[in-house]
């Protein structure tokens, strides 16, 4: 029998929570028991394909030295890649066409407009956001002065999302003027996104938790859906006060509805929207 189809034993309990205290310790993730078998079915996977039977085992190779390290990110990239879709939670985006809108209204486009999607897994997210701000800014027949930075931790995720093609499936939350604008049929059935928008987006890696390591840009939106669930709830806050500190003054956080209930900062001003979660930056008051 070849060792790909044996069966590797069930994840106990106790070895659950030791990888859970590594990749909450690593990458901020936060894994309940109820995933479990998840983390079990990555874990196995890639114990298979290197030839481990037992889970201390591959747990010593990725917690030693430069070799560690080298695996680590290979594990990491099929763990952290999250679920996602073009225009997921739709009220979000068109949030954020509004808030580009009255900016050119208003004539207070005076630099670039900047967007971080941060947490943008395979690209449907910053995408979404490409074609939100281009359609602005056609609309108002102006250059497309405007970039969108998308980080993430996952290499593979990336690698996917700078070539930008998609399945079919992956297009249907698309309006089918934004599938036919932004979409290009190729000959093997998957859809490329346009040219014109790829250029507006720049994959990066990072890791979240190390955001003093990223240059520090000032950014008109910082967009972050679907990432904070996955860290404990001072983490998601740590991170909510390092993301707010990056916008430019006036600038806007939008976050998934519901992921954080009690923070505060500052700076920064809930939307009044019941439909979103969403902040301003405002000027400190003064004393």
């Amino acid at each position: 029998m070849g060792w790909s189809l044996r069966t590797i034993i069930d994840l106990s309990d106790s070895e659950f929570e030791l990888w859970s205290e590594l990749l909450e310790a690593r990458a901020g993730i936060q894994l309940a028991l109820a995933q479990k078998s998840l983390l079990q079915s990555q874990l196995s996977i890639r114990m298979r394909e290197l030839g481990y039977e037992r889970y201390s085992d591959y747990y010593s190779l990725v917690t030693d030295g430069l070799q560690g390290r080298l695996e680590w990110s290979i594990l990491i990239d099929r763990v952290a890649v999250k679920e996602t879709s073009f225009f997921r939670h739709r009220q979000s985006f068109e949030y954020v066409r509004h808030f580009l809108q009255d900016k050119i209204n208003n004539r207070q486009l005076e630099d670039s407009f900047d967007v971080w999607s941060v947490g943008s897994s395979t690209g449907e997210e910053p995408y979404s956001l490409a074609m939100v701000i281009n359609d602005c800014f056609e609309l108002a027949q102006l250059e497309p002065y405007y970039g969108v930075t998308a980080l993430d931790i996952s290499s593979t995720a990336l690698a996917k999302a700078r070539l930008g093609r998609y399945l079919p499936r992956a297009i249907e939350q698309m309006s089918a003027e934004e599938a036919q604008r932004y979409c290009s049929l190729c000959d093997d059935g998957s859809y490329e996104i346009a040219r014109k928008l790829r250029d507006r987006v720049c994959f990066t890696h990072g890791n979240i938790l190390q955001l003093n390591d990223i240059p520090n840009v000032p950014m008109d939106v910082v967009f972050c859906q679907n990432l904070l669930v996955y860290f404990r709830r001072w983490l998601r806050r740590d991170i909510l006060n390092n993301l707010a500190n990056r916008l430019k003054p006036g600038g806007l956080l939008v976050v998934g509805l519901g992921e954080v209930m009690d923070w505060e900062h500052p700076s920064m001003a809930r939307v009044a929207n019941d439909k979103i979660q969403a902040y301003i930056r405002v000027e400190k008051k003064q004393q």
